[in-house]
């Protein structure tokens, strides 16, 4: 079938096969086009089929030279239903890691599950023996927890309401939009949805079934980001969520020997997550556009392959105070945030191109799914039923 996208509010419900496929091989080719890192060999990747997740398996398979299981929760293509991005991404990630001789694995399934966990630490104990790294870098609107409690993440601020500027992608109008507090209850429950019990309970788990190294090294990821956007974000009912995340790393490091944990604060990039985030996108479109002109914008493969190489096995890890490893730091360099925060000032719908990159926000989006992929024929048909060879 011809594949199209279809948006509906701040996801895509199609995904195309060849252009998820395009998608991933640029990423490797940028990795290895660049130096070797020695790092990790056996790593688990806990959320690996987008963003971050799929570009730290990326990076650990092709710098690290890495033998990868990567958990996602995706669906393959139905009848007339295309699948998931998330499902031929690893699709292509584990056809090309197969072609190039690296071991590559994907259980999919829900990764908040007792019986995945269980399934995953077989797969390890089978054909790794032990994993020397775990990448968590889950996202989800719900959690069901091991006690059969069901969770439910919201994105409000915290204390009192909140107005500022957004943008509408589709018309391209900037209104304000206020933002109302989330109650107790709805804090708590982001928490269990996106904090760090869930990372905690598959560290536990592996080190009770001997399926972590000692001296391994376990990596979650999280935001800050600039004041205009803590009330939604640092502030708001994720940040507490993060910031639960943050002392889950201090208690793993603490609790568990030998395991040490990290919390990578990443960019500000295009993601299924950030798009649902509202003045969010309006902030990226402009940090994009000081970002280029800087000439120090990154996409998910650079960030991680960053932090890979620079930042966590280049001898020392380069993490602050509270063992956070900044890959914020093009992001949050002063010049960049005071000329973001100028455009903000002065943004509005007559002068907008002129102060964001709201096409380079468009294009992250759709290449998420598939979509404005150069080389990819679009008005061709293509096979919506990928196989992912090793599925679990």
């Amino acid at each position: 079938m011809v594949v199209t996208p279809k948006v509906r509010g701040f996801i895509c419900t199609t995904a195309h096969p060849t252009g998820c496929r395009a998608a991933v091989k640029s990423q490797i080719e940028y990795t290895k086009s660049q130096p070797k890192t020695e790092g990790p060999k056996k790593v688990l990747v806990l959320g690996a089929s987008m963003g971050y997740g799929l570009a730290s398996r990326i990076a650990a398979t092709y710098s690290c030279g890495a033998a990868t299981i990567g958990v996602i929760f995706d669906k393959p293509g139905d009848g007339k239903r295309t699948g998931t991005a998330g499902w031929y991404n690893t699709a292509a990630f584990e056809e090309f890691a197969h072609t190039d001789g690296y071991y590559a694995k994907t259980i999919n399934g829900d990764a908040y599950s007792k019986e995945v966990k269980e399934q995953t630490i077989a797969l390890i104990k089978q054909d790794l023996g032990k994993v020397d790294m775990v990448v968590y870098s889950l996202a989800a609107p719900r959690r069901t927890a091991p006690d059969g409690t069901v969770y439910t993440s919201v994105l409000k601020t915290t204390g009192k309401s909140y107005t500022n500027k957004t943008i509408d992608l589709k018309t391209k109008k900037i209104s304000e939009i206020t933002i109302e507090p989330a109650t107790e209850q709805e804090i708590e429950q982001t928490v269990k949805v996106m904090g760090g019990e869930d990372w905690k309970d598959w560290i536990l788990a592996l080190k009770a079934a001997d399926a972590i190294t000692d001296g391994a090294v376990t990596v979650a990821y999280s935001y800050i980001g600039p004041e205009l956007t803590h009330p939604m974000y640092y502030d708001g009912s994720i940040g507490r969520a993060k910031a639960h995340l943050l002392k889950t790393a201090q208690e793993i490091t603490e609790q568990i020997s030998g395991v040490q944990a990290y919390i990578s604060v990443n960019k500000a990039l295009v993601t299924q997550s950030s798009a649902a985030i509202p003045i969010v996108p309006l902030y990226i479109s402009i940090l994009y556009k000081v970002m280029k002109e800087a000439g120090v914008h990154e996409g998910c493969i650079e960030q991680m392959y960053r932090l890979f190489h620079q930042k966590l096995f280049d001898g020392s890890v380069q993490a602050d105070s509270e063992n956070r490893i900044r890959m914020d730091d093009l992001e949050m360099r002063e010049d960049i945030q005071q000329k973001v925060s100028s455009l903000w000032e002065k943004i509005h719908d007559e002068n907008l191109e002129e102060c964001a990159d709201i096409d380079g926000y468009w294009h992250d989006f759709y290449e998420l799914f598939g979509f404005d992929l150069p080389d990819v024929d679009y008005d061709a048909d293509v096979d919506i039923h990928v196989p992912i060879q090793s599925i679990q």
